[in-house]
Parts: C-alpha cells; structure tokens; sequence
C-alpha cells in the first residue's frame, strides 16, 4: 500500500481519537482500524505506518487532501519548545506527544460543522452533521463526501430542520452556501480580515470564525473565545474560568495550545 509521510512526531491513533470520540462521522470514518475519506469521488482508506500512514488509493489530489485532513502543516517541534517553558504545558504535551489536530479540508465543511456545533453539545452535533452529510453528500463505497456549497445551495431550509437543525442554524448554513464570499481565498488574507469577512455573515461569530483559522487554516494564533470545552480545560489547568484573559498567555502558539488542553482534559491527562 503507498506510503505517505507525515512530518514527526506524529501519533496516528493519538491523532484521530476525534473520529471515534463523538459519535460516527459519514465524511471522516472510522472502520476497520482505518480511517476513510472521499476525495475526487473515491473511497481513500487511511492507516497508520511506519514514517506516515499508508494511502489508498494515492496521487496528488489525494495526498494533498490526506496530509490536510491529518494536520501536516502544524509545526510540533516549535510548539513543543515553547511548551517546555509553561508549568501546565510541559506536563501535559509530552503525554500527547505526536498529537497533530485534524483539519477540516474544505473551508465550506468547516465552517457547516461550526454551524451544527453550536450551542449543542458534540454528541448531537456530530449525529446533525451525520445526517446532513447523508442526506446532502454523495456516497463513495462505505464514505460519503462532504456536501458541496452548491448542492446546500439550492436546499430548503425545512429539509435541514428535518435532519435536527434549528430554523436558525438551517438559515445560516443556507445563507453560507449562497452568499457571495469566496471562502478560498480567505487563506491568503490575515487573520483579522478572515474574521472580519466571516462574522460579516448571518449565523458566523467569532467563535466559529476563530474554529475556522484553527481547523481549517492551521493558523497558530487562533484561540476560539467562547468554546465551552476550552473554558472547562482553562480553569481545570489553571484555575480560571475566562479563557479570552488567558489567551496571552500561550502567545504565539494559541492554536496548538488550545488543543492540546482540550485532548488532555478530554482523556484525563496532567489532572
């Protein structure tokens, strides 16, 4: 089977436990000690390797895709230096060492999983987003692609109430499909401006906005204020409950820190 290498550390099991820890993802599954993904159409199995994971089938399109999905771009080693300087940090990173936060690869399916998360908890966010993928997505073998902004586009609303959105939420992901933004170009633009576009949008606030600079962009200086799984890790770790105060504190690696308090709060680490 191809072998694509991922930059280590890299923990694969470590790594995807958000793919089996809330509920079963149609788009990102988890089966048979693998997990699998539709790119371009086709069913892709992704295992752990020696040196990466191994890729089936592999070409550019979907070693692209691949090495989004499992985090590639997040640079470990900076992260853990600076993580060796800060008291809670350097007790918790080297017990989740090689833990590369998945990506969303595609700007609209972060910002929809934003959408059916919020105000709900991730159990029931994940069935929404489950059935939302079933009913608007297209199946490749045992997965099934992530909806197209078009396709959601052109859906009623009601049809997204019936799958356990809120009238509110179907409106926003609606709008978001049909509104005039080019969410791939926000990867060339600065932070600031990515959120400024953002919660220009009916629906998108900065705490989804900030999901989207984490989970999708990779950029190191997001830090979702508002998250109530962040606020529990801030004051569990450190006593504080006001995560937005506490954000200077992991400046410039906000992002990496913020998910690696999560996953240790997540799975008793460091308590």
């Amino acid at each position: 089977m191809p072998l694509l290498r991922v930059p280590e550390p890299y923990d694969f099991e470590l790594s995807t436990q958000r793919f089996r820890r809330w509920g079963r993802d149609p788009a990102n599954l988890w089966e048979d000690e693998a997990l699998w993904r539709a790119v371009g159409g086709r069913e892709v199995r992704i295992s752990e390797a020696d040196g990466g994971v191994d890729v089936e089938p592999l070409d550019v399109e979907i070693g692209t895709t691949v090495r989004k999905l499992l985090g590639a771009e997040f640079d470990l080693d900076a992260f853990y230096a600076f993580a060796a300087t800060e008291p809670v940090l350097s007790r918790v990173v080297p017990e989740l060492g090689g833990l590369r936060p998945p990506l969303a690869p595609d700007p609209f399916e972060s910002l929809v999983t934003s959408i059916t998360a919020q105000q709900v908890s991730l159990h029931a966010a994940f069935a929404i987003r489950g059935r939302f993928i079933e009913r608007f997505g297209l199946p490749a073998g045992r997965v099934w692609a992530f909806p197209t902004r078009e396709r959601v586009a052109v859906a009623d609303e009601p049809e997204l109430v019936e799958l356990g959105f809120s009238r509110r939420k179907a409106e926003y992901a609606v709008g978001l499909a049909r509104a005039d933004i080019d969410l791939d170009a926000l990867g060339s633009v600065p932070d600031e401006e990515v959120k400024a576009q953002l919660v220009a949008l009916r629906g998108i606030g900065e705490w989804t906005a900030e999901w989207f600079l984490a989970r999708h962009l990779a950029r190191p200086r997001a830090w979702p204020v508002g998250d109530i799984g962040l606020r529990k890790a801030v004051a569990h770790f450190y006593g504080d409950s006001d995560e937005r105060v506490a954000r200077s504190r992991f400046e410039p690696f906000e992002n990496l820190s913020a998910h690696y308090l999560l996953a240790a709060l997540y799975s008793g680490v460091g308590s």
